[in-house]
């Protein structure tokens, strides 16, 4: 079916608009729906009418989160995306094409739901405003102006990752070793001076504690080394980039993401949900 052709780009899109892999398949299988109430013989961009439908749909749903009034989703960690530290899940590989991860994530859900469709697909998926300006009903100008907002606000909380993949994942090796040997310097030394720690342990948990500075994380380091020393440590890559899946008798502890920017740790965000971590594809870590 053509439809299958698009859905990992279409998974893509949502995934970014949601920060929910649970969701953005909920938003592909409504798209999949009007699809199927359509004639797709009529349609004669089937990639950007689905892209539009997706976004839409997707729009809907961000602001379907405010009218419920629910938790607001800045106050939790957007679900990681697992794939294995060589790469080689190509299903993985297309939904993080551009290395998204949590702390961009984590900022996106900070922005309107126009905002964030707006930077998501122009900034992310190369869109232009006259594009995107009929999903969220404004003129590509005042679309142009979502979008600039919202880059404003991703450059000032979101620090781009170096660009090798190796070095990141030295640095994240080295905060294993420091963990584990309990070496308060050490661990110091790897950490950006305007550091940020997320730790999500859900609702039942205290739900999302964020720690700002690196003397702060770094005090951290009784954590940190229970962490590294009770558990068993698996490479991975979390949303594209050095991250950590520590598990104890088999059964998934916690998840942890690194930001590493001009060689130093700028981000961590540790997802440690046991209903959400259940609910995680954590195999190909472990393998």
């Amino acid at each position: 079916m053509r439809f299958e052709e698009h859905r990992p780009h279409l998974r893509a899109v949502a995934y970014r608009m949601l920060g929910s892999l649970a969701e953005a398949d909920d938003a592909i299988q409504e798209t999949w729906l009007r699809l199927s109430g359509s004639d797709d013989r009529r349609i004669d961009n089937l990639g950007g009418w689905l892209t539009t439908v997706v976004s839409r749909v997707c729009l809907d749903m961000l602001r379907a989160r405010k009218r419920r009034g629910e938790e607001p989703w800045e106050h939790r960690l957007p679900d990681p995306v697992i794939s294995r530290e060589d790469g080689a899940d190509p299903e993985q590989q297309a939904l993080l094409a551009d290395s998204v991860g949590l702390a961009l994530l984590v900022v996106l859900e900070s922005l309107s739901p126009a905002e964030r469709l707006a930077f998501v697909l122009h900034d992310l998926f190369g869109l232009s405003f006259e594009e995107i300006a009929p999903v969220v009903d404004r003129t590509p100008a005042t679309t142009k102006k979502l979008a600039s907002r919202a880059r404003l606000r991703v450059r000032g909380a979101a620090p781009p990752p170096d660009p090798d993949r190796s070095g990141r994942r030295r640095v994240v090796d080295a905060f294993l070793t420091a963990a584990r040997g309990g070496d308060f310097d050490a661990l110091l030394a790897l950490l950006d001076p305007d550091v940020v720690l997320r730790a999500d342990g859900g609702a039942l948990n205290g739900g999302l504690r964020t720690i700002r500075g690196a003397a702060a994380v770094a005090g951290q380091l009784d954590t940190f080394q229970r962490m590294a020393t009770a558990a068993t440590t698996h490479a991975a890559l979390v949303n594209g980039s050095a991250g950590l899946v520590n598990t104890l008798d088999g059964q998934p502890l916690s998840v942890m993401s690194f930001t590493v920017t001009g060689g130093r740790i700028a981000a961590i965000d540790i997802l440690s949900d046991p209903q959400r971590l259940a609910r995680l594809d954590l195999t190909s870590a472990q393998n």
